[in-house]
């Protein structure tokens, strides 16, 4: 497993390289080689990791410019001391949450996922983390996911007036509210036993900094 990970992290560090290599090049043979650079990185990720070629070559052998993480939001919501998680298409639960479109703020993009996900209205109030997927959930789905992301964990209050019925959707299959010693199957890639513990520590205290790594 330790080698399988070292292969993946070259492959995504030489992925880094020939896309930035790529952007700034000027010289037709520059660009060649960083093309083939990057074609290297995404053959060794489908031999060492779990995705095939095509979907390697859709998920970043497509993009341009400087590489960076990709932004996912988690919504902390509380209701009589349980959090809200949603059953997700893997039937594993996490917290609501998602990618954050170009358009929207991070505020923006939590309450709008919880919104689609659980049917739920709610305020963004504080950034309870900013955490290195790779670092802390990509561990268990190391080659499913080819690229960094920055995961952004905020706590929200609930507008219980407002609170809408759970409709099943495309993404999520059903909402519930958990305590932390009833949690379900997580979805590890989505967020863990020890994220959504610090959710709850966050949600008691009052005097919470952000954590960061």
């Amino acid at each position: 497993m330790e080698d399988r990970e070292q292969w993946l992290k070259w492959a995504m560090e030489l992925q880094s390289l020939a896309q930035a290599g790529l952007n700034y090049a000027k010289d037709v043979f520059d660009v060649e080689r960083y093309t083939r650079i990057r074609e290297i990185s995404a053959e060794i990720l489908t031999k060492k990791g779990d995705v095939s070629l095509e979907k390697v070559n859709m998920m970043f052998c497509n993009e341009v410019g400087y590489q960076t993480p990709k932004m996912d939001t988690r919504a902390a919501v509380f209701k009589n001391d349980k959090i809200l998680m949603v059953k997700e298409r893997d039937k594993k639960w996490a917290l609501p949450g998602g990618w954050v479109d170009v358009y929207l703020s991070i505020k923006e993009n939590t309450e709008k996922e919880v919104k689609e996900e659980a049917g739920v209205k709610v305020t963004a109030k504080k950034i309870i983390a900013v955490q290195d997927g790779f670092k802390n959930n990509f561990g268990c789905g190391l080659g499913q996911v080819p690229y960094g992301i920055s995961k952004i964990f905020v706590l929200c209050s609930l507008d219980e007036e407002n609170e809408g019925e759970f409709v099943k959707n495309i993404e999520t299959s059903e909402r519930k509210y958990f305590s932390l010693d009833e949690l379900p199957e997580l979805s590890e890639i989505r967020n863990t036993e020890k994220q959504i513990k610090m959710c709850f520590k966050a949600y008691k205290s009052d005097t919470w900094e952000a954590v960061f790594d």
